[in-house]
C-alpha cells in the first residue's frame, strides 16, 4: 500500500511523495532509464508516477502567465515574478514590456524595481538610462546591483558620472555594486573613467581592484601595468593618447556547461547567453586624444 505524505513543500508548492518511491528515488530513475535506454515496465511505470510528481515542480509559466502577473496591481511578489520572467524572455523586449520596465523604476517595492532594472538591461535603448540613473543611488543594494549591471548593457555618456560616483568607497559601501560599476566604465574613453578607475585600485576588495583593473586595459590596450594605482597615474600623466590602442568592450554574461541535472525531463535550459556590446555603444575609433 502506498502512503501519501502531504508535508514536503518545493518550490513553494505541497508536493504528494510517495513512501514507496520518494523524490530522490524517482529523479533516479528518470536518469538512470535515460542513460540506459532500455526500460522495463516496472520501470516505466515508476517514471509515469515521478514525472506525475514532479511535473508541477518543473512546469515553465507560459508567456500569458507572466504577462498577467507582472500587471497585478495588488500582489508585488506577482509583479515581480512577471516582470523577472519578461526580462529574461527573449521576447521581452516587446513595446508594451518596456513599458512595464519603464514604469516600474519607480515602484515602491524592492524587488519590482530590481527586475525593472534587469529588463531595462536587457531590452532597452540608450534613453533609457536616464531612467536607471536614480536607481544607482537607490536604499536597496540589489536594486542598485540590477542598476550598474543593466549600464554594462546601455552605453549612454551621461552614466559616466554616477558610475564614478559609484566606485567611492564613501558613497557605495556595497563592494559588488562598486565593483560592477568599474565593469560598466570600461565602455567610457574618457578622462573622468580613466581617472576614476585609477582611483579604484586603492580598494580595499579585490573583487573592486580586478574589475577596475580590467577597464583599464580594455580602455588603455596597456597590458604592460600592473594593478598598481601609483603606476597607473603616473602613465596616464604622461601618455598624450591614452585611449590611442582601446579594445572592444564586451559585457560579461553567464555561462556554464550543462550538468547531469540538465539531462532530467522538465528541467529548464541553462540560461547560457553569448556576450555582446552595449546597445548604443559606437564602433571603436582609431582617433587619437578623446577626452
Amino acid at each position: 500500500m502506498i502512503v501519501a505524505r502531504p508535508k514536503r513543500r518545493r518550490g513553494g508548492l505541497s508536493v504528494l511523495v510517495s513512501a514507496k518511491r520518494p523524490i530522490g528515488m524517482a529523479c533516479g530513475i528518470v536518469a538512470g532509464a535515460i542513460a540506459g535506454g532500455c526500460i522495463d515496465p516496472e520501470h516505466r511505470a515508476a517514471i509515469a508516477e515521478s514525472e506525475s510528481v514532479l511535473a508541477p515542480l518543473f512546469k515553465q509559466p507560459s508567456p500569458m502567465d507572466a504577462a498577467q502577473w507582472a500587471s497585478d496591481p495588488f500582489d508585488a511578489d506577482k509583479r515581480a515574478r512577471g516582470t523577472a520572467l519578461l526580462a529574461n524572455a527573449p521576447f521581452g523586449g516587446e513595446e508594451p514590456y518596456l513599458a512595464l520596465y519603464r514604469e516600474y523604476v519607480n515602484d515602491p517595492f524592492v524587488n519590482v524595481r530590481a527586475v525593472a532594472a534587469r529588463g531595462l538591461g536587457r531590452h532597452g535603448v540608450p534613453e533609457d538610462v536616464k531612467l536607471l540613473i536614480p536607481l544607482l543611488a537607490d536604499k536597496e543594494p540589489s536594486v542598485r546591483l540590477e542598476t550598474a549591471w543593466a549600464l554594462q548593457r546601455l552605453h549612454n555618456p551621461i552614466a559616466v558620472e554616477p558610475l564614478v560616483n559609484r566606485l567611492d568607497a564613501a558613497n557605495e559601501f556595497e563592494p559588488a555594486v562598486r565593483a560592477a560599476a568599474a565593469t560598466a566604465l570600461g565602455q567610457y574613453a574618457t578622462n573622468r573613467s580613466l581617472q576614476g578607475l585609477i582611483q579604484a585600485l586603492a580598494d580595499d576588495q579585490l573583487v573592486v581592484t580586478q574589475s577596475a583593473f580590467e577597464s583599464l586595459r580594455t580602455l588603455t590596450g596597456n597590458d604592460d601595468l600592473p594593478d598598481e594605482q601609483r603606476e597607473w597615474a603616473l602613465w596616464a600623466k604622461e601618455s598624450d593618447a591614452p585611449f590611442a590602442n582601446q579594445r572592444d568592450f564586451a559585457y560579461p554574461v553567464f555561462h556554464r556547461e550543462r550538468r547531469w541535472i540538465d539531462w532530467v525531463p522538465f528541467m529548464p535550459p541553462v540560461p547560457n547567453e553569448p556576450a555582446g556590446r552595449p546597445t548604443g555603444m559606437p564602433e571603436i575609433a582609431s582617433a587619437q586624444g578623446r577626452v
